[in-house]
């Protein structure tokens, strides 16, 4: 299993994968799943993927061969984000069509973001049929691979005017929740953050399974989500609600 969220706000970017593939209990593997494009000075991208492997690898070898075989349509000759979004849907459509089998799923979906000279920052997420949508005002995260256990912290704390370190404090504790929840979901955990116009991808981090951080996140996490719990008012009708029923 895999998870994968892009955060935009008006300062820019951030990206956070992790790194664990599985094919059953006995047998995970380690693959990034996050792929930064610098070719050029006027545009940066970073690819987030999930699904298939087979089917995700030869996508981005796909991008990467046509890059530097100089293809006409290539990462480097795009217009825009969506462009970009509409091209590896293409890709990928044509990718899993190579490789479907009876009763197998070759699906992938995919997280491109980054800018362009002349436009701004944007995320697209990019379905496994070729179509890709992009975030809002009310909705300014997108997720891929198994997005429901860290999607509530994002909700509630995420908004357009965010700095990028607190977008990326909100993201890598959506990803610990993820963890917490789902061990096919583990680390290394890969950061990058994009300050909008500066085209460059040096904000990269990656925190491993021994990362001193990612074990100093949940302990805090944890403390502090029993701490807010424990404050919650009570239910102070929980009592004669209960009676009621009992007499019903």
């Amino acid at each position: 299993m895999t998870y994968c969220v892009a955060v935009t706000t008006e300062k820019g970017l951030v990206f956070v994968s992790d790194s664990r593939t599985n094919a059953g209990i006995d047998n995970v593997s380690t693959y990034s799943k996050m792929h930064r494009f610098e070719s050029g000075s006027d545009r940066r991208f970073v690819l987030l993927s999930a699904g298939n492997l087979a089917t995700t690898q030869g996508v981005v070898q796909q991008l990467n061969k046509d890059i530097e075989q100089y293809a006409p349509l290539n990462l480097m000759t795009l217009a825009g984000i969506s462009d970009a979004a509409e091209y590896i849907g293409n890709i990928n459509v044509r990718q899993e069509e190579k490789h479907t089998t009876s009763g197998v799923n070759y699906e992938a979906s995919f997280i491109i973001g980054g800018q362009i000279a002349g436009s701004t920052p944007e995320i697209y997420l990019v379905y496994p049929q070729g179509n890709y949508i992009t975030t809002s005002a009310y909705t300014p995260y997108l997720q891929i691979g198994e997005g429901k256990y860290g999607k509530t912290i994002m909700d509630r704390i995420l908004t357009p005017e965010l700095s990028l370190e607190t977008a990326a404090l909100c993201a890598m504790i959506s990803m610990d929740s993820t963890m917490n929840s789902n061990m096919t979901v583990g680390p290394p955990v890969e950061v990058s953050i994009y300050p909008a116009d500066s085209f460059s991808l040096d904000r990269y981090y990656c925190f491993d399974e021994h990362s001193e951080y990612l074990r100093e996140l949940r302990r805090s996490w944890d403390r502090n989500l029993k701490e807010a719990f424990s404050k919650m008012p009570p239910i102070a009708w929980a009592t004669n609600w209960d009676e009621q029923q009992n007499t019903q």
